[in-house]
């Protein structure tokens, strides 16, 4: 349920300018199970947060879980009486004995690695904010490193890449999980939790107190307009004056990030033409009694179809076919609108580059599929799977996207679409008079 209130005229309400369109807002601590959000462009800015201590024990449960996961065998495969298991480290290093090293730092830093180093340093952080003697040293590049790790996090794509892997390999032979499956599966699921409690803006407010307001700031128009720029990193409002650093954080100040259209056009061309060898060349290589067999991510989703599975077939040719392809698609168009002085329709928009930014991390199900299938069906001339050249050049894809939606910047679309509305304009309708407190 809504609640709709104007923006705060409360005298102790902070400033903080939108990151994704540039207004600067009036705003207020919420009210428990209230979150505040941008009227103009709907990003969530802020939500009432107290000291947290569930994060911390949510972390901790989130690594011994992991431990266990490494410790322990992930699945395990029996064909005629010959079997082998796999370990959750074997879905790296068996890609890197294929000659394939660079696919296996990959899987191994987005499943293990980053996870490892985000839950790491979150302790890291609310340890540090409990002490009395100060903060320790390093937590203030920690917070701001945290929400820079958080997408490149994967290992909830590939607990559902294990499943799908399961439904490939158990009409071949009988498969079981092991313990370090559940595990990994608590694991991810402790993380994601984690994940979406991160508040870094609360965490600045703990680490270097409130933002400060620069003299003459309003709310109701955009930061540039004022002469402004807002810290991307802790929401601090300030004048550049020569400064390229935030006061407050120590954060990169841009008004806008340089270079931003030319630098996701020049991804989005490089992960074009990733896509050509990622679609031709074959992902992974099946032997069954001596008879070599090439699967390209196609041909793999015409195999689910015809065995009946077509809900992982669509799985598979959403996240490895119509995303990366939409997604290129969707980044030009935006790179585009950028450019365009017509009005267009601003919440289609965001909302296009909002699924553009979440959706690209979830074809990386293909490479997690290749590499738990390469590490696990292991018997010699009976029957195993090598990876192919395309693996390598679809995982290129994927993180190439990735990074063409990162580096562009929305509030270029909104510089085209005139200045923000005075702060004293008065709504026409219910509907023009957006929320900032949303009831979760």
């Amino acid at each position: 349920m809504d609640d709709t209130r104007p923006p705060s005229t409360d005298p102790h309400a902070t400033l903080l300018p939108c990151p994704q369109c540039d207004l600067v807002l009036s705003v207020t601590d919420p009210a428990p199970g209230e979150w505040v959000r941008c009227p103009r462009c709907r990003h969530p800015l802020a939500r009432h947060t107290v000291h947290d201590q569930t994060s911390p024990a949510l972390a901790v449960t989130a690594l011994i879980l992991l431990a266990v996961a490494l410790a322990f065998p992930y699945i395990r495969f029996e064909k005629n009486g010959v079997g082998d298991q796999m370990g959750l480290l074997d879905a790296a290093t068996q890609l890197a004995a294929f000659h394939h090293p660079a696919l296996a730092v990959v899987v191994f830093a987005t499943i293990v690695v980053l996870p490892a180093c985000f839950l790491g340093a979150l302790l890291w952080v609310h340890a540090s904010l409990r002490r009395r003697a100060g903060p320790l040293p390093g937590t203030a590049a920690l917070v701001r490193a945290l929400p820079r790790w958080q997408p490149w996090m994967m290992a909830d794509v590939f607990a559902i890449a294990a499943l799908v892997s399961l439904i490939k390999i158990v009409g071949m032979a009988e498969v079981s999980l092991e313990p370090g499956f559940w595990a990994f599966t608590g694991f991810a699921l402790a993380l994601l939790i984690t994940v979406q409690r991160l508040h870094p803006l609360a965490l600045w407010a703990r680490l270097a107190g409130p933002p400060k307001v620069p003299a003459g700031a309003r709310p109701g128009m955009t930061a540039a307009a004022q002469g402004l720029v807002g810290c991307e990193q802790c929401g601090q409002l300030q004048a550049l004056d020569g400064h390229r650093h935030c006061v407050r954080c120590g954060g990169r100040l841009h008004r806008r990030h340089p270079g931003s259209l030319q630098r996701t056009w020049a991804l989005l061309v490089a992960a074009t033409l990733f896509c050509f060898p990622a679609h031709l060349y074959p992902i992974m290589i099946t032997t069954s009694l001596g008879h070599t067999q090439p699967a390209t991510i196609i041909s793999g989703v015409l195999q689910f179809l015809q065995h009946g599975d077509w809900p992982i077939a669509l799985i598979i040719f959403t996240a490895s076919v119509l995303v990366p392809f939409g997604k290129i698609m969707a980044l030009a168009w935006l790179c585009l609108a950028a450019r365009r002085d017509a009005p267009l329709d601003m919440a289609a928009q965001m909302r296009l580059y909002r699924i553009t930014e979440w959706v690209g991390r979830w074809s990386m199900i293909d490479v997690f599929v290749v590499a738990i299938v390469v590490a696990l069906v292991r018997l010699g001339n009976l029957l195993s799977i090598d990876p192919g050249p395309g693996g390598l050049a679809f995982a290129a894809v994927v993180v190439l996207t990735m990074l063409a939606a990162f580096s562009f910047d929305p509030r270029l679309i909104w510089d085209r679409q005139g200045p923000a509305p005075e702060p004293d304009a008065q709504p026409r309708d219910d509907n023009e008079l957006d929320s900032l407190a949303r009831r979760s």
